[in-house]
């Protein structure tokens, strides 16, 4: 592979490879692998890959399995793989596009402050939709908590700076992955209240409660009643969420 080919593995919203911008085809054991490799900082033992991706199979076929995925990606094309006689991981070389992700929810979870950018879309996407193994299910459910903090965060930081029409789309972004979700709630009606829009926050917060009795038969907590008590201390009834 020439240098200047970049090669890009995207998991968000569906399995990809692609090398100098055209589409590389895998079979779906290499596709597993790597998968599975892409989702790790670091070279793995191939035993402990073996046994992840087959879990069904004794150390022997696993094992087997693994060295077969191996060898069909190192056939002509993209480096994908590094290789020795104890690990195996991802070549350096290659993007991919939830560490993208990764990385920049963890930049404004991190941050102090200074954050001043809009909704990015490398913090959108489900992984690997379509794929139901555990290891999987459970890489999908930390990711998806990592987005839905990371948009919070980025809601409050735009509410901070008065980018009012940014902040409402980061939080709605969050309430799209997860409809039940308060704190995502409360950060699109902090947003309508600081806007001045305070029909349409009340109009989010009485949507929120409904859904919320319908699907589990709760109520708002405490937290979400206060953001409009100083509206009710005003005596403002075209506020008071009933």
């Amino acid at each position: 592979m020439a240098l200047s080919e970049t090669v890009q593995v995207d998991l968000l919203d569906g399995f990809e490879v692609r090398c100098a911008g055209e589409r590389v085809a895998l079979p779906p054991a290499a596709q597993r692998l790597v998968a599975f490799l892409a989702l790790r900082e670091r070279p793995l033992l191939r035993l402990h890959v073996a046994g992840a991706l087959w879990l069904d199979a004794s150390e022997e076929r696993s094992c087997a399995n693994l060295r077969s995925a191996l060898w069909r990606l190192r056939r002509p094309g993209p480096e994908l793989v590094e290789v020795t006689g104890s690990h195996v991981g991802l070549a350096p070389s290659v993007a991919v596009d939830v560490r993208r992700m990764v990385t920049a929810a963890r930049r404004l979870l991190d941050d102090d402050g200074g954050w001043d950018g809009a909704l990015d879309g490398a913090l959108i996407g489900e992984l690997l939709p379509d794929w139901y193994e555990e290891w999987v299910l459970v890489e999908r459910e930390r990711l998806r908590q990592l987005q839905l903090h990371a948009l919070e965060r980025l809601s409050e930081h735009l509410l901070e700076r008065g980018r009012f029409g940014h902040a409402a789309e980061a939080a709605l972004a969050a309430v799209r992955i997860e409809p039940l979700r308060e704190s995502s709630h409360r950060a699109l009606v902090r947003v309508h209240l600081a806007e001045g829009n305070r029909g349409e926050a009340v109009r989010q917060y009485r949507a929120y409660r409904d859904r919320l009795e319908r699907a589990l038969g709760l109520a708002p907590s405490p937290l979400m009643e206060a953001l409009f008590d100083d509206l009710r201390q005003r005596g403002d009834a075209a506020v008071t969420p009933r």
